[in-house]
């Protein structure tokens, strides 16, 4: 893209943004101003590494956990409007079953550990993940609702290593939207301040997670749909290096081959610490060989840091408070600062080829009988004048996905040439010791819907997803106005133990998740 046309897009994006703030500054006014309520129970403050331990030890009852989480998420859901659909009853009964299993079990604690690692731990789900008897629709209306008929093989694995699953979240329709609403459900709001935006598409799973209602959570990531909501909500989120966990039992999904290159399920944690045994028991056996528990001296690995894309010329610059915290990051490892000028590509070579993934599913492309695929003209104009079913970005895919295949194909080979040299770079520069860090986005959580004029922010993010590399979302602090800001650690492929052992150390250091606002 020439600087000009770099220059016009931007240009565009302004003008689109005289039209989005005061949109956004209306329906924000009629969203309430108030607090979630305080936290109730200690039981809610315990990392799920030491959660399971104490549950296999017997020195709390795996029911009680599970009620205090269950009362909790009642008690903020009015508020966030985060949970499409709870299984509350079940996941009480589950619980009971655990505790009468390890009232009479002759395993040792050790064996309990080995087979069920997270026996009796409550878990989270994004509904775009089949959760089996549960609602799976990713936001879209249907005269039907449409249930999962199987876990996902993520989910599986999970119920297979003791897990609870107590609801499924919110997601913006077919996960398309870096912000979480839909005309089902609604909008998901930010437990640090109601009337900001906890990201998308993960942002149901965010907002529990932020607001002290989920402790860990399965979501999914394909252009920062993990690491976007773990910031805005001051939690951690992992993009796993490719096919470490199965893409799979996800909507929208693709038959697409390269699918699983740019498309995974993440994990999303309150604590840093329980990030490396979710992944675990998220894996696909049948994944790269990455060894999660490779001891890691975060003193002997090297470190890089930049603080804006290239620039581009197509992002806005960081805020103050972002660019404080790459720096404080950079700061507290010696990070060394590097100019990777092919950065300013990030936006280019993301849309060239997400945006190219074969018969991937869209309201114009849909695998499901209850429903037609719909046509592009006809959408729009349906959506123009109010009478579509469908949000502005399920409407926008389409025009999208047409315009960048009509690109001549020299200039998608280009790019491409282009990601692979990105990609070498990386490689060559990070090793198999080596993390670079960088900003998640340039703000912090913004007023609701005022995503549509930062999408080129989004690049950011997405072009770790196109290149294929690990990245953690890191919470580092607060800004000035109290929210959330955190960096992205990024590492080599099948060195995701780099990114999860640097995150542990900045909540070390920082003291992660903080506690949104409540009301005593």
């Amino acid at each position: 893209m020439s600087w000009i046309m770099r220059r016009m897009l931007r240009g565009a994006i302004v003008l689109l943004s005289w039209f989005v703030i005061p949109y956004s500054w209306i329906k924000t006014l009629r969203i309430s101003r108030q607090k979630i309520p305080c936290m109730s129970s200690n039981l809610l403050e315990i990392p799920a590494v030491d959660l399971a331990q104490m549950i296999r030890k017997r020195q709390i009852k795996c029911e009680h956990v599970i009620k205090a989480y269950v009362d909790r998420c009642r008690q903020v859901n009015h508020l966030l409007n985060a949970i499409v659909q709870e299984r509350f009853d079940e996941a009480l009964q589950e619980a009971k079953n655990v505790d009468e299993f390890l009232a009479t079990t002759t395993k040792s604690t050790e064996e309990i550990e080995h087979e069920t690692p997270l026996l009796g731990v409550p878990v989270t789900v994004k509904e775009s993940i089949g959760l089996r008897g549960m609602s799976n629709q990713a936001g879209l209306r249907f005269e039907k609702q449409r249930v999962a008929m199987e876990d996902a093989p993520s989910v599986a694995q999970v119920r297979k290593s003791g897990a609870i699953f107590l609801l499924v979240s919110n997601t913006p329709e077919l996960c398309m939207l870096w912000e979480t609403y839909n005309k089902i459900t609604g909008t998901t709001r930010n437990p640090h301040d109601l009337r900001r935006t906890p990201g998308g598409s993960s942002g149901g799973e965010a907002s529990l997670l932020g607001a002290g209602a989920s402790l860990l959570s399965l979501s999914s990531d394909i252009g920062g749909s993990a690491r976007l909501p773990a910031m805005y909500t001051g939690v951690f989120g992992h993009k796993p290096t490719p096919f470490l966990v199965s893409p799979y039992g996800h909507v929208p999904t693709s038959g697409d081959p390269r699918w699983g290159d740019y498309f995974t399920i993440a994990p999303m944690t309150r604590y840093a610490v329980d990030l490396p045994l979710l992944l675990k028991c998220m894996r696909d056996p049948q994944g790269p060989p990455v060894d999660i528990d490779k001891p890691v001296d975060v003193k002997s690995i090297n470190y890089y840091y930049m603080d804006s894309d290239g620039p581009s010329g197509l992002t806005r610059p960081l805020t103050s408070d972002m660019q404080q915290a790459v720096l404080k990051v950079a700061r507290h490892f010696n990070a060394q600062k590097v100019h990777i000028d092919l950065l300013k590509w990030s936006f280019d070579i993301s849309v060239s080829q997400l945006l190219r993934i074969q018969n991937i599913e869209t309201i114009y492309n849909q695998s499901w009988d209850t429903e037609k695929s719909k046509k592009l003209s006809v959408e729009w104009l349906k959506y123009l004048f109010g009478c579509s079913n469908h949000i502005f970005s399920s409407v926008l895919i389409g025009f999208l996905q047409k315009f960048i295949s009509s690109l001549p194909q020299r200039r998608h080979d280009q790019l491409e040439g282009i990601a692979k040299e990105l990609k070498n770079h990386f490689v060559q520069l990070l090793g198999t010791n080596g993390v670079f860090i960088y900003p998640s986005f340039p703000t912090s959580a913004h007023y609701h819907y005022r995503i549509f004029h930062k999408l080129l922010d989004t690049s950011y993010m997405m072009v770790f997803n196109t290149l294929g590399f690990p990245v953690t979302n890191a919470m580092v602090g607060m800004d000035k106005n109290n929210l959330p800001v955190g960096v992205q650690i990024v590492a080599s492929p099948q060195q995701d133990h780099l990114c999860l052992a640097v995150a542990k150390e900045l909540e070390r250091a920082f003291g992660g998740w903080k506690k949104p606002p409540q009301t005593s």
